[in-house]
């Protein structure tokens, strides 16, 4: 039997921030569980490095017992990132092991310093926005390969070994289509200057309609998105967990997403879709690939624009909006173009 043909042995290396998949927020979380559900679905060994609170079909090594974001004393966070990746690669060094190693990171690819150590590829996915001399600095390593999460961050990643780009998945099962939403749009991401919570609030104003934002309170919020929440027109519900995100999802006649800072996804857009309920954007960063604008939601380049055409796409046909992000973000589809990369670089020595 060939090398392709027999399953593969993966070491699937997530931060160690929090458990996985998240109790609440945590898109790289959330997409790792999906990833390595649908891997070990499919037969292949799956080895996840990650929190011991995780719960995973796969093997679950627990560098630490819960994440960092979870126990004050790990810290700093940037060595515990560091052990973790090490754990892995460590039994990766008899070469009978692992094929290959997939390390994702929130911020900065730690796993590049092992590249030139491992007898096994290491792959990196990071999941941010990165800066030009965040570029220049991991091109240090420029046989490296990165799986990037849209085409948008992968011109970022200019001048790296970019083997590939594949989008996030949702899950869609644990996201229910709901048909007729209820009477509100629906802000539900961090308060930050840059996620456009203050825009969110003037849009909703200036279309007429009812807004509820759902997060976790933080200085931002209590100084400038406070004064804001009367009751009636802007409510505030809280940070919430995964179910309670998805009925407020699926609740929602439109999701505002008006970032103002560029960002290499955005899972909240996708997870809005794949409960039938369109998205009100500014086109930065991913945006443009997400959303198939007047079908799945609306693109703007100013706030005025997105409150101007946000009641076109309350009455947008939802069951399409469902249809199409099932299509999109499907773990399968996700699954199936990793398990692509992973079989060329493991098998077909494209180390570049």
């Amino acid at each position: 039997m060939s090398g392709t043909e027999r399953p593969l042995r993966i070491a699937l290396v997530a931060p160690v921030a929090q458990r996985i998949p998240p109790e609440r927020s945590g898109s790289i979380e959330s997409v790792t569980a999906l990833l390595a559900a649908g891997l070990v679905a499919r037969g292949h060994d799956v080895t996840l490095y990650a929190a011991g609170s995780s719960n995973t079909p796969a093997a679950l090594h627990a560098t630490f017992l819960r994440g960092y974001h979870e126990d004050d004393a790990l810290w700093p966070w940037e060595l515990c990132e560091l052990f973790n990746i090490a754990a892995a690669v460590e039994p990766a060094k008899s070469g009978d092991r692992f094929d290959l190693i997939h390390a994702q990171a929130e911020y900065a690819p730690i796993a590049l310093a092992f590249t030139r150590l491992a007898p096994v590829p290491i792959i990196q996915t990071v999941h941010h926005w990165p800066t030009d001399p965040e570029v220049a600095l991991w091109s240090r390593y420029p046989e490296a390969p990165f799986i990037a999460v849209s085409q948008a961050q992968a011109r970022r990643l200019r001048g790296l070994n970019v083997a590939g780009v594949i989008h996030h998945a949702v899950d869609v099962d644990a996201l229910p289509f709901r048909a007729t939403p209820d009477d509100y749009v629906l802000f539900l991401g961090r308060f930050t200057e840059g996620k456009g919570v203050l825009d969110a609030i003037a849009i909703a104003r200036q279309a007429g309609q009812r807004l509820i934002l759902a997060a976790a309170e933080n200085d931002y919020y209590r100084d400038q998105v406070a004064p804001h929440v009367d009751g009636e027109h802007v409510l505030y519900r809280g940070e919430v967990d995964r179910a309670g995100a998805a009925a407020l999802l699926g609740g929602a006649r439109a999701l505002l997403y008006p970032v103002t800072s560029d960002e290499p996804f955005g899972l909240v857009v996708a997870e809005a879709m794949a409960c039938g309920t369109p998205v009100a954007a500014l086109h930065r960063g991913a945006v443009p690939e997400l959303i198939d604008s007047g079908v799945t939601g609306i693109i703007a380049r100013t706030p005025a624009q997105l409150a101007d055409a946000l009641p076109a796409i309350l009455v947008f046909d939802r069951g399409r909006v469902r249809e199409r992000a099932i299509e999109r973000f499907h773990p399968d589809r996700m699954v199936d173009r990793y398990l692509g990369h992973y079989t060329r670089l493991a098998f077909d020595g494209v180390r570049q």
